[in-house]
C-alpha cells in the first residue's frame, strides 16, 4: 500500500504558495537580483553604467531584464533631454521594498559560502 503524500491544503497555505510562486515568477532568472541590487546601491544609473557594473551580462539581456523590471514597476526609466539621448534607471519606491530581501539573500549567501568553502 502506497503512503499518501501529506499536503497542507489549507487556504492559508494555498495563498502563501501562490505568493511564493508569483514572487519567483516575477524575479526569476539569473540577472534580476543583480540589477535590483545594483540600482539599490547606485541610485540612478545609465544603461552603460549597469552594463559595466553587472559582470557577465550582455546588452540584449540587460535590455530585456530592464524592460521586465520596469513593466512590473520595480524600476523606473527616465529619458534625459541630452545629446545624445541618455536613459537613467532607478529603483522605484515599490522596488525598494525588496531591499531587506536582497540584503538577507546576500547575508545568507556569504554565510553559506563561508560554511561550505571556508571562503570570504
Amino acid at each position: 500500500m502506497k503512503k499518501k503524500a501529506i499536503v497542507n491544503n489549507t487556504p492559508v497555505c494555498q495563498v502563501r504558495m501562490q505568493a511564493i510562486s508569483d514572487t519567483m515568477s516575477l524575479l526569476s532568472g539569473k540577472w534580476k537580483f543583480h540589477i535590483l541590487g545594483t540600482l539599490i546601491e547606485g541610485c540612478k544609473l545609465g544603461f552603460m553604467d549597469l552594463l559595466r557594473e553587472i559582470d557577465g551580462i550582455g546588452s540584449k539581456m540587460l535590455s530585456k531584464e530592464l524592460q521586465d523590471l520596469e513593466m512590473n514597476h520595480l524600476i523606473s526609466r527616465t529619458v534625459m533631454d541630452t545629446k545624445p539621448i541618455t536613459v537613467q534607471y532607478a529603483i522605484t519606491e515599490y522596488g525598494a521594498t525588496l531591499t531587506p530581501l536582497i540584503n538577507e539573500m546576500a547575508k545568507w549567501g556569504i554565510e553559506y559560502r563561508q560554511s561550505v568553502h571556508g571562503a570570504k
